[in-house]
């Protein structure tokens, strides 16, 4: 018993009827007027549905009255692109008219019907039902007038459904506009793709140095290597802060402020870290690096980032190789450094599978892996 009543106690139950009775007022006040043509207003809608605008109007308020709360409702807000969504339009508009017709006989009539039935079974003269006026007193009206509360619950709840789903398949996304959620969809997932490898290089790569250049420190016993550590240490952290407090902005703000993203003209300060950390760092650098295309810079900057990283966490004070070159429309990376005698066998980790993402998604590959007792992270990067 309490199942059937939940409905009743759900906001959404009256929101629907309020939905229904908007067009169900102006219907019932023309056919009071003109009740020889009750089915002229139908022929008035069809040319309204055929506006652009009134799909918006209307998905509005079917969002609002027949959905609230709800997410996705699968209800359009946009107005007709074309004309399979006019028609689409014109067609609800009828719908609506229609079920607002009979979701006013259903709340109405019904109530009265029941009152009605009270009235013959105590012998006095019903009101507002025709065919009761003559009917002679039995009490047994009384027990036929539960059957229109009944029926008038099941219309109620019944008419809400039926116009919700009608709007779901009238007001509906066209397949433009699916394509069009899809493909924004496809790039929100990426942008947080690309925020998971921007805080796993940038951060990753903090604490890497961070936690080398103490143990560095501790173990020295030299206070002017401790000091340079410390130094480094705040340089490096600092940094990183300042990396976290640009993605949580990306995150927050509907702008994306890549201007500020370090570039590969920035990336003398990765050299310099790494060296810090105590690892000798022999760099080369050919061709105009500062005229590659932002977004291509950028990414180059996190693979480089990546690769010493990984070059400091698992191989430790190693001399490195680093080659910067831009030419023939191609900037290529190429990081190198000595394989440790007992280094672990090969693993893959995230980082790796980030690097080669990125050049992935900018039309390039990567290469990461042993070559000749090195380790050799390379990636060749298409410049516009």
């Amino acid at each position: 018993m309490i199942r059937f009543l939940r409905p009743f106690l759900r906001g959404t139950t009256y929101t629907r009827q309020l939905h229904l009775w908007v067009p169900a007022l102006p219907f019932t006040i023309w056919v009071f007027i003109h009740p020889t043509t009750p089915w002229l207003p139908a022929f008035v809608v069809v040319p309204m549905g055929l506006i652009p605008g009134v799909r918006r109007l209307e998905g509005v308020q079917a969002r609002l009255l027949l959905t609230p709360g709800e997410r996705d409702p699968g209800i359009s807000q946009e107005p007709s692109a074309t004309w399979r969504d006019r028609r689409r339009t014109a067609l609800w508009l009828v719908v609506r008219l229609v079920l607002g017709a009979v979701a006013t006989i259903v709340t109405v009539w019904l109530p009265l019907l029941c009152v009605s039935l009270v009235q013959v079974s105590v012998g006095s003269v019903p009101g507002g039902v025709p065919l009761l006026e003559d009917a002679p007193q039995h009490w047994a009206y009384a027990l036929l007038a539960p059957l229109p509360l009944i029926a008038f619950g099941a219309g109620v709840v019944g008419l809400g459904e039926l116009i919700t789903a009608a709007a779901r398949r009238l007001l509906g996304p066209s397949p433009a506009e699916r394509l069009a959620a899809l493909e924004a969809r496809t790039e929100q997932l990426l942008e947080r793709t690309r925020i998971a490898r921007e805080l796993h290089d940038s951060i990753g790569h903090a604490l890497t140095v961070a936690v080398l250049q103490a143990g560095a420190a501790r173990t020295a016993g030299d206070p002017a290597f401790t000091d340079r550590a410390l130094g480094a240490i705040e340089e490096t952290g600092r940094a990183a802060l300042e990396d976290l407090d640009r993605v949580l902005r990306v995150l927050r703000e509907q702008e994306k402020p890549v201007g500020s993203r370090p570039a590969l003209v920035d990336a003398d300060h990765l050299l310099e870290s790494a060296r810090a950390s105590g690892a000798t760092v022999h760099a080369e650098v050919t061709g105009p690096v500062e005229t590659v295309p932002g977004p291509v810079s950028r990414e180059g900057y996190r693979i480089l980032q990546e690769a010493l990283t990984n070059v400091l966490r698992h191989a430790g004070a190693v001399p490195v190789r680093v080659r910067i070159g831009v030419a023939d429309g191609t900037l290529c990376l190429d990081v190198r450094n000595p394989l440790p005698p007992d280094a672990p066998g090969h693993r893959e980790g995230s980082g790796l599978r980030g690097i080669r993402e990125r050049a992935a998604l900018l039309g390039g590959r990567a290469w990461t892996g042993p070559e000749q007792g090195d380790w050799r992270v390379r990636a060749e990067l298409p410049v516009p």
